[in-house]
C-alpha cells in the first residue's frame, strides 16, 4: 500500500455542510482505472478526483474524476473543489491569477481571487451547445412536469459536457416547493441521454441571489444535487442565448440545495465572449492520508 494525501471538500459553500461533498487524491501517480473506480465507490460521494503531475506545457496539473458508479469527463464542483485542495498543498501556484486543469474535457483555466476564508474559484466551463427547445406539451415532457407551474421560457436541453434539460418554474417559491416525480424524470434522463431536470426560477434578490436551482438527477441513480456548477453554467448559457441573464455581462449569485439539508451558493459569470464561468468558495472538512 502507498500513503496519499486525502481531503474531503465542501464546495461552492460559504461553510462546512452548506455545499457539495468532494474527496480529492492529491497523490494518484501509480494508481490505474479499477483502482480509481474502487476508491470512488470507497469514498461514496458524489465524485472522487485524482491528482497527477502535469503532462502538458501550461497546464498547472492532470485530473481524473470518477463517481461512484464511473469516469466523469468534466463536472464544476469536482474542479473548483480539486484547485482548492492542490492550492493548500502547494502541488502549483496560479500564474496572473489562473490555474490550467488538464482532463478529459481538455486544458480549462480556472480563475483564482481572494485569500484565507475570502478565496473564490471558478472554472472556464466546457463552451455549451443548445441540442433543442421544444414544447411544455411535448409527450417527453409532460409527465415530468405535470403539475409544475411553469415560466415564460420554454423548456430547452443543453449540451454541455452533461446534458440537461432546463425548465424555469414561475417563481421561488413554486420551484421550493415541488415534489418531483422520479420515475418520469428517469425516463426523461434515459430516453433523451441526459442528466435529468434542471428547474430553475428566478428571484426577488432580497435573500442575495438572483436565482434559486434545483437539479433533479434521473440518469442512472435518482437524487437532488446539492450544487451542480455544470448544471449551472449549461443555464447560464441557456439565458445567455436569450437575453435572459439577471445581470447581464455582470456575475450573478445562485442558491441550490436547501431541499436536500444544504444551503450552496455559486456565482456564475458569462464573459464578453460568451464564456461561462462557474465558481465559488471551498471549506476543508477532513484533511489527512489514505493507504491504498
Amino acid at each position: 500500500m502507498t500513503t496519499r494525501r486525502f481531503l474531503q471538500l465542501d464546495v461552492f459553500s460559504p461553510r462546512p455542510g452548506a455545499g457539495n461533498p468532494l474527496a480529492v487524491v492529491l497523490d494518484a501517480e501509480g494508481l490505474d482505472d479499477a483502482t480509481m473506480q474502487a476508491i470512488a465507490r470507497w469514498t461514496r460521494l458524489p465524485e472522487t478526483t485524482f491528482v497527477f503531475p502535469a503532462q502538458t506545457a501550461g497546464t498547472s496539473y492532470r485530473l481524473r474524476m470518477f463517481s461512484p458508479q464511473k469516469e466523469v469527463p468534466f463536472a464544476g464542483h469536482p474542479s473548483v473543489g480539486t484547485a482548492h485542495a492542490v492550492l493548500q498543498a502547494g502541488l502549483a501556484m496560479p500564474v496572473d491569477g489562473v490555474l490550467v486543469q488538464d482532463g478529459v474535457a481538455g486544458a480549462l483555466p480556472l480563475r483564482v481571487t481572494g485569500e484565507g476564508a475570502q478565496q473564490r474559484i471558478a472554472i472556464r466551463s466546457p463552451r455549451a451547445q443548445l441540442a433543442e427547445i421544444t414544447a411544455t406539451d411535448d409527450p417527453r415532457l409532460q409527465a415530468a412536469l405535470r403539475t409544475w407551474p411553469l415560466g415564460s421560457l420554454p423548456p430547452a436541453r443543453m449540451q454541455g459536457g452533461r446534458s440537461w434539460w432546463v425548465v424555469e418554474v414561475e417563481d421561488e417559491a413554486a420551484l421550493r416547493a415541488l415534489h418531483p416525480d422520479w420515475d418520469a424524470i428517469a425516463t426523461l434522463a434515459e430516453s433523451t441521454d441526459s442528466m435529468g431536470v434542471f428547474a430553475y426560477a428566478f428571484a426577488d434578490g432580497s435573500e442575495g441571489y438572483d436565482l434559486a436551482v434545483r437539479a433533479f438527477v434521473g440518469n442512472g441513480r435518482r437524487f437532488e444535487d446539492a450544487a451542480s456548477g455544470a448544471a449551472n453554467a449549461v443555464l447560464a448559457a441557456w439565458l445567455d442565448l436569450r437575453d435572459a441573464l439577471p445581470r447581464g455581462r455582470q456575475p450573478f449569485d445562485v442558491s441550490q440545495g436547501r431541499e436536500v439539508g444544504h444551503d450552496a451558493r455559486l456565482t456564475l459569470l458569462v464573459d464578453e465572449e460568451g464564456e461561462v464561468w462557474s465558481g465559488g468558495q471551498v471549506q476543508t472538512v477532513i484533511s489527512g492520508t489514505i493507504d491504498w
